[in-house]
């Protein structure tokens, strides 16, 4: 996958592309039905996605509370495992904002990026004050010589799939109606950071990872899926984790550690993808090391439980 930032720079070779276009935070399962709906529309041309960094709430509310479900990278990672072979990562800043509906359809689609053809969902909006819809964008396309395709909206149960719905799940510890919508176990990604060695000290050494950035799933504990992204240790294991800020040590920052089943080796610096199946409970705080030990050793055997079920 080949990723362009400037719209005003295309090579020739990057043109000509049918691209979705959105936040794709999360990339669920309404975003790859817009993702295929590019891809069948014109199956000879590359397959392309349109997006936006920082995500456009962030620059226009930088202050608001964490919301994204992945990042950047994470984002391009899972597309890329999509087949995804363009991707147009747009810089979101003040004259990109400024841009009307128009300006956006002709400067960064039809003569910057040289789209194809484009296909967003039916509640997109776009250009200054989000006054451009979807149903505006097939006009300019017709004017300007790309196509557009509406994609409806999905369902789930009675709820449309949505990175907000997908939030409140993980608000609420349930990380299997969040992967019913995602289409996967909802994932932190980073690289692990050296951390206090508690763990080891309590025969449970853990991988720590921050999550700041991210809308953060309920505190508490986890049976997750690892995957050890590169180096020596590079695969898939099983594990425990605990999401929060450590109550009983008087830490504040939220943080990720995890517990790796059977695993033996360092993973400082690098990078993990931590997949999270069932929340366990929730946090506490405990009177003693003894107690917290006999919870973790409780905790590992529920987790493993689970996990051996999938």
């Amino acid at each position: 996958m080949i990723t362009i930032r400037d719209y005003q720079f295309v090579a020739p070779e990057h043109r000509g592309a049918s691209a979705a276009i959105g936040n794709f935070d999360g990339v669920h399962l309404g975003h790859r039905s817009v993702i295929e709906l590019a891809r069948q529309t014109q199956p000879d041309a590359p397959l392309g996605i349109v997006t936006f960094e920082p995500h456009p709430r962030s620059f226009f509310a930088p202050e608001a509370p964490a919301f994204r479900l992945m990042s950047r990278e994470a984002r391009a990672h899972r597309l890329e495992k999509l087949g995804v072979e363009r991707l147009y990562e747009l810089n979101f800043n003040a004259a990109l904002a400024a841009l009307t509906p128009e300006d956006f359809a002709q400067k960064v689609i039809a003569t910057g990026f040289g789209l194809s053809h484009v296909v967003v969902g039916a509640d997109f909006c776009f250009g200054k004050g989000r006054v451009g819809t979807a149903e505006h964008l097939q006009e300019f396309g017709q004017q300007m010589g790309f196509g557009v395709t509406i994609a409806p909206l999905m369902a789930h149960t009675d709820k449309t799939v949505s990175s907000t719905a997908i939030r409140q799940a993980l608000s609420d510890g349930n990380p299997r109606l969040a992967a019913d919508m995602l289409g996967h176990w909802h994932r932190i990604e980073g690289p692990v950071i050296s951390g206090e060695q508690r763990g080891r000290e309590l025969g449970y050494p853990t991988a720590n990872m921050y999550i700041e950035g991210l809308h953060p799933p309920a505190f508490g504990v986890y049976a997750v899926l690892v995957d050890v992204l590169d180096g020596p240790h590079q695969g898939s294991y099983h594990g425990v984790a605990s999401l929060g800020v450590r109550p009983m040590f008087g830490e504040n920052r939220p943080n990720l550690e995890t517990f790796l089943f059977d695993f033996k080796g360092d993973l400082y610096g690098t990078p993990l993808s931590v997949g999270l199946v069932e929340h366990l409970r929730p946090e506490e705080n405990f009177d003693g090391l003894e107690a917290l030990i006999t919870q973790m050793d409780a905790d590992s055997a529920q987790a493993r439980q689970i996990l051996e079920a999938l």
